[in-house]
């Protein structure tokens, strides 16, 4: 068996999704985790059943850690103003946001991007590759992730960019912006702004990486400058009182914190989530089988994807990074300063 990095795959999952998870397990372990056995961490709110837990342990011969989610990093946090979240939750309904009128998906919204990294079970491991339910991966890899993000200095992987649900987060970018300029120091000198924003930060294009797949460091959620900015966003009530998701809290925050090469799209792992996929094209699958078909990429579909931005942010070769001046955004090009 090839040698293991400090990684794991982890999966939030809840009994009643015991199918999609086997799903998806199998695809994994068929395409990648056979060959290596990185040890699996499913995390719940509730107990898992013996059921949950033996199925499970069947799909894999890797270790399997089974942990229950402190109900202080799930619920509502008292201090929220119910009357105000119903509101946002009635508003969005009629809408016909996704997940709109949802408690339960604004408590893992919030887990996701506050506390899944604080988690005991995940305390000894350095990096994790994210899954869930009823995903699909389409390609055979040839390579360890984790080690490619190890040995290119890598902190946050994707494999899907697309826009967010402007309804959802109507508040969040001046949330943003309000904690860059009282937090300027940390802000990355070579950030990845231009795949936020197309006006040097006044506003956001709604781009994010869909964090449903992620292979990160989880290090970079532990720092000093990504707990401030959780504690920032928390504070303003955001996850209740409209739907603010862990993707684009996610994003925004490696796209600002780090420097854009630590970012990296696995354009070799194909992957599909719900309706949308990413299919690598020949010149991308770097030699992996897979058994997908490319026209159904989202990357094909400019309205939807955000991977030409993301692109266009790496090409750019004469722009200098966004840096906060006396509280603003200002952006510099090169020989304009």
């Amino acid at each position: 068996m090839p040698e293991r990095e400090n990684a794991t795959l982890v999966f939030l999952a809840r009994n009643s999704d015991l199918k999609g998870v086997l799903t998806s397990m199998k695809d994994l372990e068929r395409q990648f985790n056979h060959k290596y056995l990185y040890p699996w961490v499913f995390l719940n709110d509730e107990e898992f059943t013996n059921e949950f837990k033996g199925r499970v342990m069947l799909e894999t011969d890797a270790q399997v850690y089974f942990g229950l989610i402190p109900k202080e990093h799930w619920v509502q946090p008292a201090w929220i103003d119910e009357r105000k979240a119903e509101e946002s939750r009635e508003r969005l309904m009629k809408q016909k946001v996704i997940y709109g009128g949802s408690t339960s998906y604004r408590n893992m919204c919030r887990f996701n991007s506050g506390y899944f990294f604080q988690h005991p079970l995940l305390q000894p491991f350095k990096y994790y590759w994210r899954v869930e339910p009823d995903v699909k991966y389409f390609c055979e890899l040839s390579y360890d992730p984790f080690q490619y993000m190890i040995r290119n200095n890598h902190s946050y992987g994707f494999t899907i960019a697309l826009y967010e649900i402007p309804e959802t987060i109507t508040t969040l970018w001046d949330s943003v912006k309000e904690f860059i300029s009282k937090y300027p120091q940390y802000i990355a000198n070579d950030n990845a702004m231009e795949f936020l924003s197309s006006d040097g930060g006044e506003t956001y294009n709604l781009c994010h990486f869909w964090s449903n797949f992620e292979i990160a460091d989880l290090d970079f959620w532990r720092s000093e400058a990504y707990q401030a900015f959780f504690q920032f966003l928390d504070a303003k009530g955001g996850f209740y009182y409209e739907r603010w998701g862990d993707a684009p809290v996610h994003s925004i925050a490696a796209a600002l914190f780090l420097p854009k090469h630590k970012l990296h799209f696995f354009q070799d792992v194909g992957y599909q989530h719900a309706s949308y996929q990413h299919c690598p094209s020949s010149d991308e699958s770097t030699g992996n089988t897979c058994s997908c078909h490319r026209w159904n990429s989202i990357d094909t579909k400019k309205k939807q994807s955000c991977l030409p931005q993301y692109k266009a942010m790496l090409s750019d070769k004469d722009a200098r990074p966004i840096s906060p001046v006396n509280g603003l955004l200002t952006w510099f090009t090169s020989g304009q300063e």
